[in-house]
């Protein structure tokens, strides 16, 4: 197995960080032999980034399919370089009564191209169901339509570069409301950072469409006792649609 580089150690240490910011920790305690070890670590110029240039979605596509298509042949930002497949999205497209918006896709989603079809996918297939819904009856698709090596977040730049097809897809489809699955994809629906701990069940919009924050279902997986939250969302979505969950079978 390789030795770790530092860098790798930063970017999991990053992650860490990030997760325990997601669970509403502000503080942590860190020893200061720990802190001399890391201000012992000579600093290295990191390598120079290609700077990419936004290239404008065309407005008339004449369906769903064809922007698909155009996603396809995308080179807009460095995640081309990696992916195996992009992933655009699925469901339904005639105004739908939910649009699931994710971060973006994982290994099994770049093999396949479709979108949440890996473990989280199947959770969130299960949460469809108990709002009475399947996935066809849906639209499902992600902020960053390749998948980011080793699942990492999304750079900025790479969102940036990315949701211009998200929108046109929202504008396209017209969902009555968007569920917002994590704290990346309300990121770049609402323009800003935000914890999805805070905000998660709190009503937001976007250009007029009710949009309700709630957590991915990837972290509902490392923390099953989020799971009654994310139920306690969805029901308020169906308040919202005027619709009431099923009887369980």
């Amino acid at each position: 197995m390789a030795e770790p580089t530092f860098q790798s150690l930063i970017e999991d240490l990053e992650k860490y960080l990030e997760y325990q910011r997601d669970e509403g920790v502000q503080r942590l305690e860190v020893e200061r032999a720990v802190l001399e070890e890391l201000a012992s670590e000579p600093l290295t110029e990191a390598p120079e980034e290609k700077i990419v240039e936004a290239v404008p979605v065309p407005a008339d596509f004449a369906d769903i399919g064809q922007l698909a298509a155009y996603i396809g042949q995308c080179r807009s930002c460095p995640l081309c370089q990696t992916r195996n497949l992009t992933v655009p999205g699925e469901g339904r497209t005639d105004g739908p009564d939910i649009m699931f918006v994710g971060e973006g896709p994982g290994a099994d989603e770049d093999e396949q191209g479709r979108p949440f079809v890996g473990k989280a996918g199947q959770l969130l297939d299960k949460m469809i169901e108990a709002m009475g819904y399947s996935r066809g009856d849906v639209y499902i698709a992600n902020v960053v339509k390749c998948r980011p090596p080793q699942n990492r977040k999304p750079h900025p730049e790479e969102m940036q570069m990315c949701l211009p097809y998200l929108r046109q897809q929202i504008r396209m489809i017209r969902p009555k409301v968007l569920v917002g699955l994590g704290g990346t994809a309300m990121e770049g629906l609402l323009g800003r950072p935000v914890g999805i701990t805070r905000i998660r069940g709190v009503w937001q919009e976007y250009e007029g469409i009710r949009l309700m924050p709630t957590f991915h279902p990837s972290y509902l997986l490392r923390d099953a006792s989020k799971k009654k939250d994310a139920w306690l969302d969805l029901k308020a979505v169906l308040a919202e649609l005027g619709k009431t969950p099923p009887p369980r079978k």
